[in-house]
């Protein structure tokens, strides 16, 4: 069995990970209204272009968006109004989220870790997570939120315990293990924990918080099924490496999840193809 290293300096409790969440600032008003204002369904094109125009850094990425080589317009896109008709709602809504949470954190003093690997495993697990959903005919929505913020406790411990987290990178590195372990065993406390705390903060809805508790262990009894989604898709997206990381184990596949879902060869070969492409055009543009 792998050992807890001997100096115990590292070792933290939950109690000083939820201390330092209450330090975090809140999401700001305008972030807020406009993340909580997106599961609305009748919310229209009009107001969504109205939210857009509001942040010109989001407004800029939605006319990119609209003009890349991913959608294949014809004509250059130049209003606002026209970029979100041709997006589409939802895929709007979605470009407001990440916008939003990629740049909620500051960056950290852990060398170590990489902010932008990071965002490109969550930004792959949430496109790849609305992709299973749609095939499931489930809510796009909250499948590419919960992939989006499913590892997001991540952050939290990198951002406030650089140094402890820094000891983690090293660990992880050295004994070829999970993070997951490592976190547990260096700190004391991991990133799911991490996640729930933040969820509860920043008054995440309990299917987001499902995906965040049960999205290494979809098995738990009563979760939302949007864990088992995320919990396939991190599985894929590790396995794509389109986030390119050094050293990646992949997660173990849970059976339960994989039966839970019940996809064929042909939807997982489509949801793998659709998944790279959409993740290259965010990708560009987003990060």
């Amino acid at each position: 069995m792998t050992q807890p290293p001997s100096d115990r300096q590292y070792q933290i409790s939950l109690d000083e990970v939820i201390a330092q969440i209450r330090d975090l600032p809140t999401l700001p008003a305008v972030a807020g209204e406009m993340l909580s204002n997106l599961d609305d369904d009748d919310l229209s094109l009009d107001k969504i272009a109205e939210k857009v125009s509001m942040d010109q850094s989001l407004a800029a990425k939605t006319l990119r968006l609209a003009n890349s080589s991913y959608f294949g317009s014809n004509s250059k896109v130049v209003t606002l109004q026209q970029a979100v008709a041709m997006l589409g709602v939802k895929n709007v809504k979605n470009l407001i989220r990440m916008t939003i949470l990629t740049t909620s954190f500051p960056v950290s003093r852990c060398q170590g870790f990489n902010f932008k690997a990071f965002w490109q495993q969550s930004i792959a697990t949430a496109v790849c997570a609305e992709l299973i959903s749609r095939t499931l005919h489930m809510k796009h929505d909250f499948a590419f939120t919960a992939g989006l913020l499913h590892a997001i406790g991540r952050l939290v411990l990198v951002t406030r315990f650089p140094d402890q987290y820094q000891e983690v990178l090293d660990y992880r590195r050295q004994h070829d293990c999970h993070l997951l372990q490592a976190e547990r065993i260096v700190l004391g406390v991991d990133h799911v924990q991490a996640g729930l705390a933040l969820a509860v903060q920043w008054n995440f809805s309990e299917a987001i918080q499902d995906a965040i508790r049960g999205y290494t262990e979809p098995g738990m009894g009563g979760l939302n099924p949007v864990a088992a989604i995320v919990h396939i898709a991190d599985a894929i997206v590790h396995a794509l490496d389109l986030a390119k990381l050094e050293d990646d184990l992949m997660p173990i596949v849970a059976e339960t999840a994989w039966n839970t879902l019940a996809l064929g060869e042909m939807d997982y070969h489509a949801i793998f193809r659709e998944t790279e492409m959409r993740f290259d055009a965010l990708n560009q543009i987003v990060l």
